[in-house]
């Protein structure tokens, strides 16, 4: 049985500021694409059973700066959509709503085409990741490089938890982090590493 590992994309503009972002397609700034060219050794040596990457040019960036080949491309791995919060910090939205929680309360509606997502709508894309994942992990590690707030919630669900507690799990750009069995059930191995 393979492991299972997980590459946040590296830095854009926006992941610096504290801005969500996910149908915003953002290049990578050139801190980001350092972040990913540093992870080659992390992976160098592995080979992948199935190796999948977020539709999303940043996702799709880091991958190739990693070195990573053969890698397609699943709309699954999309991040959480943010519907009218796209776009804004935390902070921004604190100004207006004091309380807000990103985790429990979701997002408002925003264009035509985002509509935002709850955590449990996440939850489900993420399980569908995590068949397909369990299908290739017989036969090797399996790769998948995404986005933050998604990566969180995939965590989640395959240690068995509620999509919501993706928050337990903070989550770097450009990192690596593993995902394994003991005694046969999930466990985190190693996260947020870097060279």
């Amino acid at each position: 049985m393979g492991d299972l590992l997980l590459v946040r994309h590296g830095e854009t503009e926006w992941s610096a500021s504290g801005q969500h972002t996910s149908w915003t397609d953002l290049p990578l700034t050139q801190r980001g694409e350092e972040q990913a060219k540093s992870l080659v050794p992390l992976l160098a040596h592995r080979t992948f059973a199935l190796a999948l990457t977020s539709p999303l040019g940043r996702a799709i960036r880091t991958a190739e700066l990693a070195g990573l080949t053969g890698v397609v491309t699943d709309p699954d791995l999309h991040e959480w959509d943010y519907g009218a919060y796209e776009g804004v910090t935390t902070v921004d939205i604190h100004r207006t709503r004091p309380d807000w929680y990103l985790w429990t309360d979701g997002v408002p509606p925003g264009p035509d085409g985002h509509p935002g997502e709850s955590p449990e709508q996440v939850g489900l894309r993420a399980d569908r990741v995590l068949t397909r994942v369990e299908a290739a992990l017989p036969d090797g590690d399996v790769i998948l490089v995404a986005h933050g707030h998604f990566l969180r919630v995939l965590t989640a669900r395959r240690l068995g938890l509620a999509p919501a507690d993706g928050r337990l799990f903070q989550l770097g750009t450009g990192t690596v982090s593993r995902l394994s069995t003991e005694h046969g059930r999930p466990v985190i191995v190693e996260w947020n590493s870097r060279t």
